[in-house]
């Protein structure tokens, strides 16, 4: 049986459980189970708190996990990076005064406060600086309003809580951040199960971003048509009751798809019609 880490709260808990939903694997209804055994698809969840996931996979104890890249490298587990999820993005970063400093390089015999002290270790010995780092667990911006360190490394989303506390935002980006699925180092990526898994993320990945295009148009602008529609392989094209007319079939970028449905309609293209795509397998 298949063992998987599922963040139990914060940001990433309830996106993880929808995308396992749509997966089609088996969630849990209460917040109190920590454990959920699906066994119609031989996996077993564990719901953990998102900073362990890493520990727990990297130690072998669990095979696969979903977490945040952040907390995975931060935590020096002995797991990888497999799939990325495409949520819980975000953008770590150094803030300060002003006139602190403008470059990682500058921050020679200061010292830095972060949730992070792993990440941020290992990116100071990155670019050769000896710094101190010093762990807090929240509320990082007042680490310098009350001495504790120079520099602050933190989430940042718009900076607002940053400017606020007359800090600013300094040195290029630590890292950019985002849900991904990890495995163990000695987990076999190519076991059945696992590989299944993957696929399924991967579908549920691919549902969000496609949507299914349906059309009818004269047959002499098929060429024209399907160079709009390209689709993921080559489009389904069948013949209507109407001769002159056919129907065409295609995968299209959901970003994109009311532009697509203009440009069709300006070819002669009627009957367009856009449907969601709940699974699919690539």
């Amino acid at each position: 049986m298949l063992r998987i880490a599922v963040p139990n709260k914060g940001s990433l808990s309830e996106p993880a459980s929808a995308m396992l939903h749509e997966a089609g694997y088996q969630q849990r209804k209460d917040r109190r189970e920590l454990v959920l055994v699906d066994a119609a698809n031989e996996v077993e969840f564990f719901f953990l708190r998102p900073r362990d996931i890493a520990v727990y996979v990297g130690s072998g104890k669990l095979d696969i996990g979903i977490t945040g890249r952040d907390l995975l490298l931060d935590s020096g587990a002995e797991a990888d990076e497999i799939l990325q999820l495409g949520f819980a993005g975000s953008t770590f970063r150094y803030a300060t005064r002003p006139g602190t400093a403008q470059h990682v390089t500058d921050f020679g015999g200061m010292t830095v406060a972060t949730s992070f002290p792993g990440l941020v270790r290992a990116h100071l010995v990155e670019h050769a600086v000896d710094a101190s780092v010093v762990r807090l667990d929240g509320a990082v911006e007042t680490a310098i309003q009350l001495g504790v360190a120079e520099i602050i490394a933190d989430v940042v989303e718009t900076g607002t809580t940053l400017r606020n506390a007359g800090l600013e935002i300094i040195s290029d980006p630590i890292l950019l951040s985002e849900a991904v699925v990890i495995r163990g180092r000695g987990t076999d990526v190519e076991a059945p199960k696992v590989k299944q898994f993957l696929r399924r993320m991967h579908g549920v990945l691919v549902a969000r971003r496609y949507v299914m295009m349906d059309y009818d148009i004269r047959a002499e602008h098929v060429e024209q048509a399907v160079r709009l529609t390209p689709g993921l392989e080559s489009p389904t094209v069948s013949p209507l009751h109407d001769k002159g007319w056919v129907a065409v079939r295609s995968m299209v970028p959901s970003s994109e798809a009311q532009r697509i449905m203009d440009d069709l309609y300006d070819l002669g293209a009627r009957a367009i019609l856009t449907t969601n795509i709940h699974a699919c397998r690539i």
